[in-house]
């Protein structure tokens, strides 16, 4: 913490330093290697002083560290998709037979140590948030290529080659060749072979305002839990998700049949449970008042970036490019209009954030304040919030967010908004 306060002190003292590092001419390779996190301590160190690219290596080691130590705890016990055939049919459920965990010898999980893996998750973005957020200090670029980045998912100690984001993502994206590595799956460039396509980015201080967003938004859910006492439905239905846990239910997921068979009814069993343990008493206000933040802060990220964006005069295989630069994305062109459009949207989602514009409920004419219900919800009952009892003490009159609110965006943006809001953040 004192390093990073220190860094930001000199950051406000020279706002422009940047100089290349050793890290930050690593930074790639060490990624398709998946040997970022031996270089963290000297990520830190070079960031600490005034190397930009550093910092976003030390924000990129944390996140992925972060999202590593989730996947890592969630496999070391046991977790898994729920399914069950006949009753998954009839919910629209994918089918299958019941899902058996991947680690064949998965450890007990507590409500306790799940509180942990997930508070130690949020910890992990934060930490890169403030890495990424260092990074503004300067100019970069760093040419990675996302696909070839290596991940340790299972915990083995080693990110081996099907651990790439290329190979998890699938799709698409499979079997596409990379001009600086040999294809998946062994293909040959001979003759005949598909032509090399270049998936890399170059990644600049623009971008680690990007991800220092996305980590937020990353954190925000799993911190709005965290805000909240949701053991019962720990013990009423996370066997399904981890069913060789030793979680309290876990011998009870097949029994006698009551109406199709013993797994579909007790599949059908714990559903009922789980609805009826979701009311979650808030038991840290703070932390729910914080998730209000993060949210307010995703925004102000999006504007900097933009910010940024606008202001960059290269077009070096951009992220998220500006209307001057060239999209990696065709099908989705940043038209001049975009920007602006997207500017409008954001401030919707500030007057929202901020009680100023309220959020539609089905049952009232009046609108749900957001912003009340973070400061002072003491219970989330997600099925009397959508019923409409819960929702009362948050139920007031004022002008209230409707498709006008949004206007420019669907406008500009059409029947695609919903990706480019993925993509822009």
């Amino acid at each position: 913490m004192r390093v990073l306060t220190a860094v930001a002190m000199a950051t406000l003292m020279l706002p422009g330093a940047a100089m290349a590092s050793d890290v930050g001419e690593q930074l790639a390779q060490r990624l398709y290697d998946g040997t970022l996190a031996e270089a963290r301590d000297a990520s830190i160190e070079r960031c600490a002083q005034l190397n930009a690219d550093a910092c976003f290596a030390a924000g990129l080691t944390d996140l992925i560290g972060g999202v590593e130590g989730l996947s890592q705890a969630l496999y070391r016990h046991g977790a898994t998709t729920p399914g069950t055939p006949a009753a998954a049919m009839l919910l629209g459920l994918d089918g299958g037979a019941t899902a058996a965990p991947a680690n064949p010898n998965p450890e007990p999980l507590s409500y306790e140590q799940l509180r942990s893996i997930l508070s130690d998750y949020v910890t992990a973005m934060d930490s890169a948030r403030d890495y990424f957020k260092l990074a503004d200090a300067g100019s970069f670029v760093v040419t990675i290529d996302p696909l070839r980045v290596r991940v340790d998912l299972d915990g083995d100690g080693t990110a081996r080659e099907g651990e790439t984001l290329g190979a998890m993502v699938g799709g698409e994206f499979a079997d596409v060749p990379s001009p600086d590595g040999p294809p998946p799956g062994g293909k040959s460039k001979t003759k005949g072979a598909e032509p090399v396509v270049d998936t890399s980015i170059g990644f600049d201080n623009a971008d680690a305002i990007w991800f220092a967003g996305y980590s937020q938004v990353a954190a925000a859910p799993v911190d709005l839990l965290l805000a909240h006492d949701f053991s019962e439905f720990f013990n009423a239905y996370l066997h399904r998700v981890f069913p060789a846990a030793g979680l309290p239910m876990q011998d009870y997921s097949t029994g006698s049949t009551l109406f199709m068979d013993p797994d579909s009814d007790a599949f059908i069993a714990d559903i009922i449970a789980a609805i009826h343990t979701a009311d979650f008493p808030v038991t840290d206000s703070e932390r729910l008042a914080g998730v209000l933040a993060r949210l307010q802060s995703i925004v102000a990220f999006s504007r900097r970036n933009w910010e940024l964006i606008l202001a960059e005069t290269d077009d070096n295989r951009e992220l998220v490019p500006g209307p001057h630069q060239t999209s990696l994305a065709p099908e989705m062109p940043v038209t001049s209009e975009a920007p602006e459009a997207w500017m409008a949207t954001l401030d919707t989602v500030d007057q929202i954030l901020a009680g100023e514009l309220l959020v539609p409920h089905w049952r009232f004419k009046q609108g749900f304040d957001l912003k009340a219900y973070f400061e002072t919800a003491t219970e989330t009952d997600i099925v009397m919030l959508i019923a409409g009892q819960g929702a009362l003490p948050f139920i007031k009159a004022g002008p209230i967010a409707d498709a006008q609110s949004f206007a420019e965006a669907n406008r500009v943006f059409g029947t695609d908004w919903l990706n480019y809001a993925f993509w822009f953040n």
